[in-house]
């Protein structure tokens, strides 16, 4: 199942000039990371894709548009977004300038 992380940030408690928020729980084994540039009308793969692994992308500048199956996501800086990798989707920048995302995959719950 998708899920968009919106939280707003918060300072813990004890902390001074400090503001943070939560993007994702645990979703499985991490398997890898990367960061992402993405130009204007930039994004892919075209005909969307599947695989095993999953994915949170974490919107760092910018704005994403992520399609998974029929659904279209709006993700803006500081949030993230879920993705199941068994569910044809993509990625494009949704604005005008370029979008940096960072991708962490993990394993599925069937491996």
């Amino acid at each position: 199942m998708e899920e968009l992380y919106t939280q707003e940030f918060t300072t813990p408690p004890n902390h001074k000039g400090f503001s943070a928020k939560k993007l994702f729980d645990e979703n499985g084994k991490i398997k890898w990371g990367a960061i992402a540039y993405i130009d204007k009308d930039g994004g892919g793969p075209e005909g969307n894709h599947t695989h095993k692994e999953n994915h949170i992308f974490i919107v760092v500048d910018g704005e994403a548009k992520i399609i998974l199956g029929e659904q279209t996501f709006i993700v803006r800086k500081n949030e993230s977004f879920f993705v199941n990798g068994m569910i044809p989707h993509s990625i494009w920048n949704n604005t005008d300038q370029t979008t940096v995302v960072i991708k962490i995959s993990t394993e599925s719950e069937a491996e």
